[in-house]
Order: C-alpha cells, then sequence, then structure tokens
C-alpha cells in the first residue's frame, strides 16, 4: 500500500483534486472530515473537549464557532485543544489506513508540512494555482472576506514552498489538464509499486 500525501493551500483545488484521485481508484482519508466526525455527537473529542472546555460543547457536540472565540480569548487554548484532538485524528487516521482496500490511499491534509506530516507519507502531492487565481476563487465562494482570505495564507506555508517540498505537483488551471497530472501521477506511482 503506497500512501500518497495530498496538501495545498486554501483555494487551489485540493477537494477537486481528491475527487478526481478517489474516481481513480484511490482510498481517500480527509482531515478535515475526520475533525467533523470527531466533534459531531457522539464523536471521540466531545467528552475530553468537554472536561477542558465545558463552555465549547452541546448537544450537537463540540462548537468550532465556541472553540475559535476560546483561543481568542486564553493564549494557552490552541495547544491545550491540539493535545487533546490531534491524537484522536491520528487515531481515525491509523484506522483508515489499516481498513483500506485500494494500492493508494491519499491521505488529504490541508496543513501536512506545518503539522510534520511528510515523514508519515510516502510521496506527496501539492495543488498549485497562481495567488490571483486563488484569491479570486476563494472570493467568488462568498464565505469570508478578503481580510480572513489573508489571515489564513498568511498562516499556510507559502505555495511556492510546499509545491518544491512536494514529489508531485498538480497545477489546478483546468479540470482536464488537472485530471492529465493526476493520472500521470499515479501511473507513475502505481509503474514503482512491487506488484506492478
Amino acid at each position: 500500500m503506497f500512501l500518497l500525501g495530498l496538501t495545498g493551500s486554501i483555494g487551489m483545488g485540493k477537494s477537486t483534486t481528491a475527487q478526481m484521485l478517489v474516481d481513480e481508484g484511490c482510498a481517500l482519508w480527509d482531515a478535515d472530515a475526520a475533525v467533523h466526525r470527531l466533534y459531531g455527537p457522539n464523536g471521540a473529542a466531545v467528552a475530553p473537549l468537554a472536561q477542558a472546555f465545558p463552555e465549547a460543547v452541546d448537544a450537537d457536540g463540540v462548537s468550532r464557532a465556541r472553540l475559535k472565540q476560546i483561543i481568542a480569548s486564553d493564549a494557552g487554548a490552541l495547544s491545550r485543544i491540539e493535545r487533546i484532538v490531534h491524537p484522536l485524528v491520528a487515531a481515525d487516521r491509523q484506522t483508515f489506513i489499516a481498513q483500506a482496500q485500494a494500492d493508494i490511499v491519499v491521505l488529504d491534509i490541508p496543513l501536512l508540512f506545518e503539522t510534520g506530516g511528510e515523514t508519515r507519507v510516502d510521496a506527496i502531492a501539492c495543488v498549485f494555482i497562481s495567488d490571483a487565481e486563488q484569491e479570486r476563487r476563494v472570493m467568488a465562494r462568498g464565505t469570508m472576506t478578503k481580510e480572513q482570505f489573508e489571515t489564513i495564507r498568511a498562516k499556510q506555508m507559502p505555495a511556492q514552498e510546499k509545491c518544491a517540498r512536494s514529489d508531485y505537483v498538480i497545477e489546478t488551471d483546468t479540470l482536464e489538464h488537472a485530471r492529465q497530472q493526476v493520472q500521470n501521477m499515479l501511473a507513475d506511482i502505481r509503474s514503482r509499486l512491487p506488484n506492478a
């Protein structure tokens, strides 16, 4: 089994690329989806976070909005939350890998490099688009202000550095071009698998 890390900054086309990988027979583990599961009703993070931050939990599970407020008002809160949540995310990932049936398992981790995740995969694919197109895409969603976008972008490793540290770069300028690059990458990986 080959572990492929998939990363890329906000608005670069990572979700679309992830779906292309699934369409090509890969198994996909999504870090954001894992956190949603852990935070949902009866999720594994609910009880420990309720113990640490009772005001962040309600009948629907963990409130991300309340967690953000807590982090904003308490300088030590983020590291305490991470100490609770990161091991649970890692366990979710390991369970998925152990149960996956595909030859290539894609680990969709937006902050792959920022969290040291590059050491846990066999190769890394980074999705990429120009800064101007990235901003246009994010603003077109209508879900955040330009200031919020700039804040998120500032917290992420620069896209050019992510690309330089990756084994594969997938430019998401058009769907057709991205799909061709995905197919080429998978053909390359599969040609090197032991049973190829």
